[in-house]
């Protein structure tokens, strides 16, 4: 199984609009996802709930709750059949919980919204992913995500410096566009929208899925873990 951590410990940096967009893409594309939500204010599973019947299902574990009757492992189990498992991480998460939380991470995608509030935490972010949870670049792990970009921005171009300057990959960079706000609305992902609607967002998102696929080849071809169930880029997008 293919565990992808979406993880920045700033709020606000579009880790659900990540998360719950790629669990939909996954799932248009004939995977059985499942969407892991750690954070309380459970806004990927919000959005789960709003997902029309006729979509691809999406398989949804409120992580965030605790309950004395079963443990912890029970809680967070995953069906045998999904693939991938998508985990939204929550906002203010503390540096010394990156290490237990990205220990069996395939993929760990970091967004960072165009700001410099942003960048600087991001900056510390990745650090922390590097020296605290000990991730090597040269796994590479870690992918950046451009989030809510626009371009030819003042802003836009400092965040082109900055993650040009990290030698972490820019796997995508995604467009500000109201097309986000419908998919929280309406609990379906950008690859399930109209294509006239939704054309100028679909070439940061196939940069993604193309990424975390390539990642997938390598982790199959080092013999890592059951690879049962992926297909391939023809599938993305549907």
């Amino acid at each position: 199984m293919q565990r992808i951590i979406v993880l920045n410990p700033k709020g606000g940096s579009g880790k659900t609009t990540l998360a719950t967009n790629l669990a939909a893409s996954f799932a248009a594309s004939g995977y059985q996802p499942a969407l892991m939500d750690l954070d309380p204010q459970a806004s990927s599973m919000r959005w789960l709930s709003k997902r029309p019947d006729e979509r691809a299902p999406v398989y949804g574990i409120a992580g965030f709750e605790r309950s004395a009757g079963v443990t912890r492992s029970w809680q967070l189990r995953v069906p045998q059949d999904c693939n991938p498992l998508i985990i939204d991480t929550p906002a203010a998460l503390e540096s010394q919980g990156f290490p237990e939380i990205t220990r069996a991470a395939d993929v760990i995608l970091v967004p960072v919204m165009p700001s410099d509030i942003d960048i600087h935490a991001a900056a510390k972010c990745i650090a922390d992913l590097l020296l605290v949870a000990k991730i090597k670049r040269s796994d590479e792990r870690i992918g950046i995500i451009a989030n809510r970009v626009r371009s030819n921005t003042r802003v836009s171009q400092a965040l082109k410096r900055f993650l040009g300057s990290l030698d972490i990959p820019l796997v995508a960079t995604l467009r500000d566009t109201q097309n986000y706000v419908r998919s929280a609305e309406t609990g379906i992902g950008i690859y399930e929208m109209p294509r006239w609607q939704v054309r100028p967002d679909l070439e940061g998102w196939q940069q993604l899925l193309s990424w975390l696929d390539g990642r997938r080849r390598l982790r199959a071809t080092n013999g890592e873990g059951d690879h049962a169930g992926m297909k391939g880029t023809e599938t993305w997008p549907p």
